[in-house]
């Protein structure tokens, strides 16, 4: 998992629609929040991002980008966004799972995909990184809402 402070990776990602989205092509602009969901089946993580859309304008008025990463294909990542109206854009690995390139692994005897959440700040600096096994764990709200607040003050 990343550390709070450290440079984000350039990964790159595909969009559900096939678009390459890369983490730098933000740089400069704005912040990104990325939510993990361990699975698109998985209750607790739909919950989750369901608070990531009820506080999108909050997201929005911090000038934050936010994305969800799936582990599964782009048919299916694209099925479950329609299905579910997610908002943002919803992302896939193009080559490897997006949770393996920032440090999520497979936990439990590889049956558990960890989930979490990355802050990085317009200058590609990671302000908040969270990852655990199981989903009640993964998504801090209050501690994402703290580290948005605080981009707030460095600008």
């Amino acid at each position: 998992m990343l550390e709070t402070g450290s440079p984000a990776p350039d990964v790159v990602l595909e969009h559900t629609d096939g678009r390459t989205v890369r983490l730098s092509d933000h740089r400069g602009h704005r912040a990104v929040l990325i939510y993990f969901m361990r699975a698109t089946s998985c209750p607790v993580c739909n919950r989750h991002v369901q608070d990531l859309v009820r506080r999108r304008d909050e997201f929005a008025a911090g000038d934050v980008q936010v994305l969800v990463a799936v582990p599964e294909d782009r048919r299916a990542a694209a099925a479950w966004k329609a299905r579910r109206r997610v908002p943002f854009p919803v992302l896939v690995g193009r080559h490897a799972s997006p949770h393996q390139v920032m440090g999520l692994s497979r936990r439990v005897f590889g049956s558990l995909q960890q989930s979490g959440s990355i802050l990085i700040d317009a200058q590609g600096v990671v302000r908040h990184a969270h990852g655990a096994t199981m989903p009640t764990g993964a998504y801090q709200g209050k501690e994402i809402t703290a580290a948005v607040q605080a981009l707030r003050t460095r600008e």
